[in-house]
């Protein structure tokens, strides 16, 4: 068994996989598994993964069946002791499975988490998180909002994927958000690493820079959460800081949405949802970490669409 297994979905993404690849070939903690699965892609990506011969390396090549499933392939093949999931255009710091695996083990962590960087066109930003003491959810249900919910720059133990209904949402965006909250219901300890050993390449096509109609698969995506906490008493007010992160983030993101009516549409929704979630919500803890005229912003759908639709006549003004 090795110690950790690192499964990477590759669709298209021939520009910044040897990047990935290398960081992972690096890696200072030898007993690694890599596990790289073409879903099916149409550039050079399979002619770069086959020119690597390192023994640490599966291979497998499929059809193109989305991201949900091929993370799911890649559960259902790892042999490790603990998994990771990087994506083929990110890239993580040599030290990242020592670290990650060594806090793990002293810790007997289910989950370990680390700060990341943003790789941005104008240089890295540093994506820190609070730090907390190792615990589980219903020791400390802030945790929820205290990270994020993507699954890169986590590690988890295989035995938190024993449970089939733990994996990947197939054939609906922002897939990884509901798999990442059950995991951390079903932990018994989290810890943090207070280091940021993870890159999320930001670059034209990164999910941060763009959105389509595929926006409101988000609000399925939120329903499962939704389901998955309120079983849990005790986590009503997290589960209702953690859908309040969650869609007024991405209410804020409609600013790339050069379609004013698809724009607003998703706005009126998502403001709807939260209202039948909880009457009160705007006066959750999360918001009010945000100084008060994003707090406003945030918790207001008119102000939402006036700033989505200033910002966006900006950029396109930029462009032009």
């Amino acid at each position: 068994m090795n110690k950790v297994s690192i499964i990477v979905p590759v669709y298209n993404t021939s520009k910044y996989l040897n990047g990935c690849i290398k960081s992972l070939l690096h890696q200072t903690l030898e007993d690694i598994e890599i596990i790289l699965i073409n879903d099916g892609s149409t550039d050079e990506s399979e002619s770069i993964i086959k020119k690597y011969k390192d023994k640490r390396i599966k291979y497998i090549s499929k059809k193109n069946e989305g991201i949900g499933k091929t993370r799911n392939l890649g559960i259902d093949t790892a042999t490790g002791e603990y998994l990771s999931f990087i994506d083929s255009d990110d890239y993580v710091e040599p030290n990242f499975c020592e670290v990650m695996y060594e806090k793990a083990l002293k810790d007997k962590c289910d989950i370990v988490i680390c700060d990341y960087y943003e790789d941005r066109f104008e240089g890295l930003k540093e994506i820190r998180f609070p730090t907390f003491k190792d615990a589980s959810l219903k020791e400390n249900p802030d945790i929820l909002t205290l990270v994020n919910l993507g699954p890169c720059n986590k590690i988890y133990k295989r035995s938190l994927f024993k449970n089939k209904e733990n994996r990947f949402v197939e054939n609906l965006k922002y897939e990884d958000a509901p798999l990442v909250v059950k995991l951390l219901l079903n932990a018994k300890k989290i810890g943090k690493i207070d280091e940021c050993l993870a890159h999320y390449v930001i670059h034209e096509n990164s999910e941060t820079t763009t959105r389509d109609e595929k926006i409101f698969d988000i609000l399925k995506i939120t329903d499962i959460m939704v389901n998955d906490l309120k079983k849990y008493d005790y986590l009503h007010d997290a589960m209702v800081n953690t859908i309040v992160m969650v869609l007024t983030d991405y209410t804020i993101q409609q600013r790339y949405i050069n379609d004013t009516e698809l724009r607003n549409k998703f706005i009126d929704i998502a403001f709807n949802y939260l209202d039948e979630l909880d009457a009160n919500w705007k006066q959750c803890n999360y918001l009010k970490k945000f100084s008060w005229l994003k707090r406003k912003v945030k918790s207001s759908k008119i102000l939402t669409k006036v700033y989505c639709s200033i910002y966006n006549k900006k950029e396109r003004r930029k462009i032009k």
